[in-house]
């Protein structure tokens, strides 16, 4: 059986100019039955339409900053470096995935690409500019491969379905988050400190952003496996 290829958008080292992708995204979709993929950072307009022909299914991985003038926005004091080229390449990406109708799912820094080109916006920094009775961890002092604090999952969500629960444990390693939600989308998990942490397109046929990380957690985590496992199934439609 042929196995579907995803295609990863690519890490980018601003001073190297390096283009790489790290292991345990590749690892999470070759457990889940997929071939992944690592995108090029500079196609051009033709090379992306045929990529995006060629992939079944695309994931937008973790990275900095988005800059904040693609969401209207002057830099806040906090923001960290950003990647003009990849803000530029993925954002110009998105479109042509959609009119296809191919599978989408972003992880941390993608969940807050999916929104921002669909035109939401986000926090640029949550500890100074989101008001919190507790500061949850968001970028927790511990590894990435346990969790470090829930999230409750919108009851009848996509995600709530394919993790069995009405809330799961997960790790974190942020400084931005969603704010306010593109046209289209839900949000489909909350954090305990009331920040978006997931969000789906409903009519879409596969349409995910997490902001946390279970290409981390999958092997000891159900409910991450099956979220990478539903995903490259949408895949194979």
């Amino acid at each position: 059986m042929r196995k579907p290829l995803i295609g990863l958008t690519p890490a980018h080292d601003i001073e190297s100019g390096d283009v790489k992708a790290r292991p345990t995204y590749m690892r999470a979709l070759k457990a889940a039955g997929a071939i992944p993929v690592v995108m090029p950072l500079d196609a051009s307009e033709e090379d992306l339409k045929q990529l995006t022909k060629d992939m079944d299914g695309f994931l937008f991985t973790g990275g900095p900053d988005v800059h904040p003038f693609l969401f209207g926005e002057e830099t806040q004091a906090h923001c960290g470096n950003v990647s003009p080229a990849r803000d530029q390449m993925e954002i110009s990406l998105l479109p042509m995935i959609m009119e296809l109708r191919k599978p989408v799912l972003g992880i941390c820094r993608g969940i807050q690409v999916l929104n921002i080109a669909l035109g939401g916006n986000i926090w640029q920094d949550i500890p100074s500019q989101v008001t919190r009775e507790f500061p949850l961890a968001h970028s927790q002092p511990f590894s990435y491969d346990m969790p470090c604090h829930t999230v409750a999952l919108t009851e009848g969500s996509l995600l709530a379905r394919i993790s069995e629960s009405s809330s799961i444990k997960v790790n974190s390693m942020h400084h931005q988050a969603v704010r306010d939600l593109a046209p289209g989308l839900i949000a489909s998990a909350y954090s305990p400190d009331h920040l978006i942490e997931a969000l789906e397109m409903t009519d879409y046929p596969f349409f995910i952003g997490v902001q946390w990380h279970p290409e981390y957690l999958w092997e000891k985590n159900k409910e991450a496996f099956r979220l990478f496992q539903t995903f490259v199934n949408a895949c194979k439609e």
